[in-house]
């Protein structure tokens, strides 16, 4: 067949970066196994066995030029993928075929593999994290205050400032970022533990000298960057990592699908947009759209990594005894997948909140229609000082509002709010429009922003200070 009659993953062929679709490709996966092999070969060799300094060479000499085709013949034949790779690695070291993969399970290879590979991907992730809570910061300190209207309950409530929303996002972001480096520090090895995790294997290979057996263990996970190793495994080690990596990625992808969803929420209302470029295309049948199409992405990528975490957490539910093999073929899709449409969304959330567009004049008129409900409380206070009575000031008020809001609701008319305040000789000392000015509602937003960046986002950046963090977005 050729590439266009088969079905190619859009998550490597659109979306996701090349990064990381190499990290997740097969050379990455097959010359990571070869390299466990090599490590443990050396391991085994430190500590007593007999194998030779040109057998270890040997293997070094061949991680890299896997020969595929030949593999999948032997897998073929063989119907085990670990075994197939096996020979082939050995037909290209004759002298150490012998002594690949001894004492080990086929569990060695592919979870200390996995494990590598999640704790690259989750680094990925931390770097891509920072790139866009750095782009949302900067726009935030560009708008900290530029007050607009805040909504609860998707009703207008209380002003903020385009900045402060700005925190609220990036803050949903730092707290993933959180979780993602927790994940990473408590990332261990399987290393060797054996078909079932007692190290019967590697208990026999050494005479039933246990803490030789111990020391093989601790020796292979430094030589794979790992300071520790899981306490006690299976034949795998537990599947709640998975799980729980699944739930950190769920985490991102829950608060990009909020983010998202704000601005197409704001899009709609004409207050800001994302990047739209001079040759792009809306629509192909109403040409004036500017459709939010990178937001909607970034909704419909997060959307499928929230549903893989329920794969993963019913994977480690059904992991009978000491393994069931129902897990491989879910986590060869889940596990990918998930890092590659987190890699595909944060790269368009950096691209979006660099070039985010804001139309002050729009959001000061959506602000100036609700204002004056959003004032009533100040001017009871005014109304109050200047001699007025509580109870019936606030029953004026209340009356006023309504009528102003069926007003505008029912004749599509401006807020008379003011108007109305102004005829009503119990508000005669009260300077309406100094009430209404939209920095008197907005409380400390903008300095919240400033403490925001300077105490959370600058010891990120810091920390990532020297680090690429600009990706670019595929289409």
């Amino acid at each position: 067949m050729s590439q266009h009659e088969r079905y190619e993953n859009p998550l490597t062929s659109r979306y996701a970066s090349a990064e990381m679709s190499r990290l997740w490709g097969e050379q990455r996966k097959h010359g990571t196994w070869r390299k466990l092999w090599v490590a443990l070969a050396e391991a085994e060799a430190e500590l007593g066995l007999p194998i030779t300094s040109q057998q270890i060479a040997e293997l070094r000499a061949h991680t890299d030029d896997i020969d595929f085709a030949e593999a999948r013949a032997y897998e073929k034949k063989l119907r085990h993928d670990v075994m197939a790779h096996v020979h082939a690695y050995g037909d290209v070291c004759p002298s150490a075929r012998a002594i690949i993969h001894l004492g080990a399970t086929s569990c060695y290879v592919t979870d200390n593999t996995d494990l590598i590979l999640l704790r690259e991907g989750l680094q990925m992730v931390a770097r891509r994290l920072a790139g866009v809570i750095q782009s949302l910061a900067a726009f935030a300190r560009d708008h900290r205050s530029l007050a607009c209207l805040g909504f609860t309950h998707m009703q207008p409530a209380q002003p903020t400032t385009v900045g402060k929303r700005a925190c609220l996002w990036a803050y949903d972001l730092v707290l993933d970022l959180v979780e993602v480096e927790h994940r990473i520090s408590g990332l261990k090895a399987r290393s060797v533990k054996g078909t079932t995790g007692t190290q019967a294997s590697f208990l026999a290979l050494f005479d039933g000298n246990h803490a030789k057996v111990r020391e093989l263990e601790n020796l292979v996970a430094k030589k794979l960057g790992f300071d520790e190793c899981y306490a006690v495994t299976g034949q795998t080690y537990s599947r709640k990592i998975d799980s729980q990596i699944l739930d950190v990625l769920s985490g991102v992808a829950q608060s990009a699908h909020k983010l998202g969803t704000d601005l197409r929420i704001l899009a709609g209302r004409k207050e800001m947009e994302e990047p739209f470029e001079a040759d792009q295309i809306g629509s192909s049948a109403m040409a004036y759209k500017r459709n939010p199409m990178r937001s909607e992405r970034i909704c419909s990528l997060a959307r499928f990594v929230i549903s893989l975490q329920s794969s993963t957490a019913n994977t480690a539910a059904t992991q009978w005894l000491e393994r069931t093999l129902d897990d491989s073929a879910n986590r060869r899709l889940v596990l990918p997948q998930a890092f590659l449409a987190i890699d595909a969304i944060l790269i368009l959330l950096q691209n979006v909140s660099t070039g985010l567009v804001v139309y002050p004049q729009i959001i000061a008129k959506n602000l100036a229609e609700e204002l004056p409900f959003m004032a009533t409380e100040n001017l009871l206070m005014a109304a109050v000082q200047a001699g007025g009575d509580r109870q019936e000031l606030h029953e004026r008020i209340r009356v006023h509002s309504q009528e102003a809001a069926q007003v505008v609701k029912r004749q599509g008319k401006p807020n008379d709010m003011l108007q109305r305040l102004a005829n009503d000789k119990a508000f005669a000392g009260v300077n309406l429009a100094s009430a209404l000015d939209s920095s008197h509602f907005i409380g400390r937003a903008p300095e919240q922003v400033d403490e925001f960046l300077a105490e959370v986002v600058a010891p990120i950046l810091a920390r990532c200070a020297g680090e690429n963090l600009i990706a670019e977005v595929h289409v």
